[in-house]
Parts: structure tokens; sequence; C-alpha cells
């Protein structure tokens, strides 16, 4: 590392870190010719920071300059009992070429190994220095989405539910089976998630769930309703047509408003169902693994807060 330092993120750091989130991101998409994805008020990316300070405190991890004590990078890092999921990475645009992702990464990746844990991460394919940064230190693409996003009418989805599968509010009973559902689907688990989303303390969560009729549950649902994040995910079922009744029911819990969500691109029936809805591509992005993993076992959602990884 040359002229900065790594350390963990304190309570103190969230301005100065949601303001570098707002400004690298926006910066990065305004350069290949897309709109900001993040819009007024630079602290507007804050909702990110405050979700992993609830989820993992002092976890994250962020680069200081050595001469001006500015924060020059960052990244949050999201620990689980299977896994270490990285959560968004963002490097200072004037301090590009220093080697600060590379660093942050590498930190991720020995702390990880020390732990015994693989590292999971879903990136951007069309920030091939992003992709490029991952693939050279190790990780291995295995699966791809394509992001789309919905306008919601301020009435609800004009086109009817999938037929033949109940949908219902999740419960704090649910899950030790949300857990066991994505064990098998994806080989990970990530108890301490499904529960701060149910409990839901915040006020930005809500989940769906389907029923299994041999017991415990076919699919969940997660949506987050904060102003700079609106997205739909994580999510987690066993078929196409169970992840279509649950995206319809997330969908409809935000009426007026245009979410997000990430589709397996092999799941062709899902996305031409949600192509009928009304849904539009906006990006694409790959799930990468550094260590041990697995192709799912059914179709998953990931999201971007938290990184489901």
């Amino acid at each position: 590392m040359s002229g900065f330092h790594l350390r963990h993120m304190q309570p103190d750091d969230r301005d100065e870190v949601s303001r570098l989130i707002f400004h690298s991101t926006n910066q990065y998409y305004l350069s290949i010719g897309r709109a900001e994805i993040f819009q007024g008020d630079d602290l507007a990316a804050s909702a990110i920071f405050d979700v992993y300070a609830d989820l993992d405190p002092g976890q994250g991890l962020v680069a200081v300059d050595d001469e001006s004590g500015q924060i020059i990078g960052s990244c949050f890092v999201h620990p689980r009992e299977t896994h270490v999921s990285l959560g968004i990475m963002n490097a200072h645009p004037d301090h590009f070429g220093r080697g600060v992702a590379r660093a942050i990464l590498q930190r991720i990746i020995d702390d990880a190994q020390a732990a015994a844990k693989s590292v999971r991460l879903v990136s951007s394919l069309f920030n091939l220095d992003s992709y490029s940064l991952y693939t050279r230190a190790g990780f291995t693409p295995f699966c791809t989405f394509q992001d789309m996003y919905l306008s919601v009418p301020e009435g609800g989805l004009a086109h009817d539910a999938p037929s033949g599968v109940t949908v219902r509010e999740a419960t704090p009973e649910d899950v030790d089976a949300m857990a066991s559902l994505e064990l098998s689907v994806s080989g990970i688990s990530r108890v301490a998630d499904y529960r701060y989303f149910i409990v839901n303390d915040s006020g930005l969560w809500h989940v769906s769930v389907i029923a299994s009729t041999t017991g415990g549950l076919d699919g969940f649902l997660v949506s987050c309703g904060a102003e700079a994040l609106n997205m739909l995910g994580p999510g987690v079922a066993r078929t196409e047509q169970q992840t279509a009744a649950l995206v319809h029911a997330e969908l409809n819990r935000h009426a007026g408003r245009s979410p997000v969500f990430l589709l397996p691109v092999h799941c062709g029936e899902l996305v031409r169902t949600l192509y009928d809805w009304g849904a539009r591509n906006c990006e694409m992005h790959v799930a990468q693994v550094h260590g041990e993993g697995n192709s799912p076992d059914g179709v998953v959602m990931p999201t971007f807060l938290p990184e489901t990884g």
C-alpha cells in the first residue's frame, strides 16, 4: 500500500462513506453513458451504511490517505455462518491507480481464509475494471443475472398472480425454514439476515413466503423500500412459477414506485413473465465466489442491501 492504510469502519465514518458511495458510483455510471443511480442529497446512500451498521457493526473496511486523513476507499463486509459476503466497494475517483480496491479486497480474502470461509459477491458485468479486479484475485463466476425494473401503477399490477401458488407474509417463526431452504438451494445460510428483515425495526423491509405442502418453505422474497435502493431481494424459490408469485406479491407492496430486481438469465419462463408484466432491463450482474461454491439448485434473486453473495 502506498500512502494509505486500512482500518475498520467507525460510526463517525457514516457521512464520509455515504458521500464516497454517492459520488464514485454516480461518476462511474455517467462515464458509461448511463443516468446517475443515486439522486438528490449526497447522503442518499447513507441507508447502506445504516443497514450494515445494524447487521455488522465495525466489520466494514475503509482506506484512509496517510497525508490528508481522507477516506479514499470503502467496502462493507458481511460475515455469515457459511461464508463472507463482500458488499459495495468504492474507491475515490481522485485516487484511482493507487491500489486502494485491490488492498481492501485482499484484506477481506485473507480474513475469510483465516476463518475457513469462502467470499461471495455480485458484481456488474458492465464494469470490466471491477470484474477484472475480482477474477484476477481468484474469484470464479457461477451465475449471471439480468437487472430489471418495473414501474408499478398506483393501483398495483394489472396482471394476475400465477395461479396455484399461495403467498403469505412472513413471521418470525419462518426464520429456521428460510435458512433450511436457502441452504438446500444455494448452499449458504444467514439466519441473522432473515430475522432482521422480518422484525423490520427500520420500516424498510417486507418478506413474503410460500409454505411447502410437505412442511417448511418452498420460497421467500424480501423487498426494501429505501429511497435510494428500492429493490426486491434477496429471494430463493424452488421453481420459476413460485418465484413469479413472490415477485408479484412484493411488487404490489411498492405501488407507484419502480423496484429493481435481479433474475437469473437461465430462467427464461420467469424472465418472459416479467416482460409481460412490463419489466425492462437496466443492467447485468454476475455472482462470483472465492473458495468453495456451487450453482443454485433452484431460483435465487440476489440484492445489494445487504449484499447477498
